[in-house]
């Protein structure tokens, strides 16, 4: 007997980014250590699960230029599958890929919930999020359904209760390698912690920012012409970037003005994910 269940897998902000060392032992021997705020968005890709007794994973979705066995949709229902557990699982995807904006990590951790809710599956979000952390470090707080600071590889997540902005997000016509930006000799890796109220007070950067400007030209452009409007600011190691505005209106005014060529997005920042209300 199959069962089904839709849901929004939505994207996510980094309102800030910091690098502040390199993680020297196992098990992320070689991973920056690292300092930022997930903003999950009210926006993103649309998921649709429908759970069989096959034995297997059928994925319908949009060619990513990913291997389906590579695909992180597919690593992370076999997390949980056992038997005769099987599912077809249909993306219609919004999220732009390479764009920084959590798509994969996302439609991981949204595959994790649904199966385990399609499956009755009994494990626990805490052992839903450390399948989630190998199979991506942003994995976790799309697990944990909730807006959050977070630390060490990114995966140590403290919830927050954030201001509801709604946001504008540009896409250059670009996409950015996020290893081939962590691998760059100027990348600054020795940002010095920061406290909570110290984002709270605006004092924050995204280190990755100038290395992705000085690298992709079209983002350096867009970080110009969004600056006309309020601060601009690249979301984590991706092309996309965005600014916030205290209304829809404001946001969707200056989409109205977005040249051509970029793609735009106008968002709500939520701290409950769209996912946790509808599993509720």
């Amino acid at each position: 007997m199959s069962e089904e269940l839709s849901l929004l897998s939505p994207a996510k902000l980094n309102l800030f980014l910091h690098i502040t060392g390199r993680i020297g032992e196992p098990p992320h021997q070689g991973y920056h250590r690292l300092q930022t705020m997930f903003q999950l968005l009210d926006w993103g890709d649309k998921m649709h699960f429908t759970s069989n007794n096959s034995g297997e994973i059928s994925l319908d979705m949009p060619d990513i230029g990913v291997p389906q066995e590579e695909n992180l949709i597919v690593r992370a229902a076999k997390c949980l599958q056992r038997g005769k557990h099987g599912a077809h699982i249909r993306v219609e995807k919004r999220i732009p890929t390479g764009g920084g904006l959590g798509g994969g990590s996302s439609n991981a951790a949204t595959t994790l919930l649904a199966l385990r809710a399609l499956w009755q599956c009994t494990h626990t979000t805490e052992e839903l999020a450390g399948m989630g952390s190998e199979l991506g470090a942003d994995v976790p707080v799309f697990v944990n359904r909730h807006s959050a600071w977070a630390e060490g590889i990114g995966d140590i997540l403290t919830p927050i209760e954030l201001p509801l902005h709604w946001f504008l997000v540009v896409k250059p016509d670009c996409q950015v390698a996020t290893a081939k930006i962590f691998a760059h000799q100027q990348l600054t890796r020795d940002s010095t912690p920061i406290t909570l109220a110290a984002f709270f007070r605006g004092s924050t950067r995204n280190d990755c920012q100038e290395v992705v400007r000085n690298l992709y030209p079209e983002v350096d452009n867009a970080l110009k012409w969004l600056t006309n409007f309020g601060t601009a600011r690249l979301t984590g190691t991706g092309a996309c970037i965005f600014a916030s505005f205290d209304d829809k209106a404001q946001a969707e005014a200056v989409k109205a003005q977005l040249p051509e060529k970029w793609a735009g997005y106008v968002a709500q920042g939520v701290n409950v994910s769209p996912v946790s209300k509808a599993l509720s």
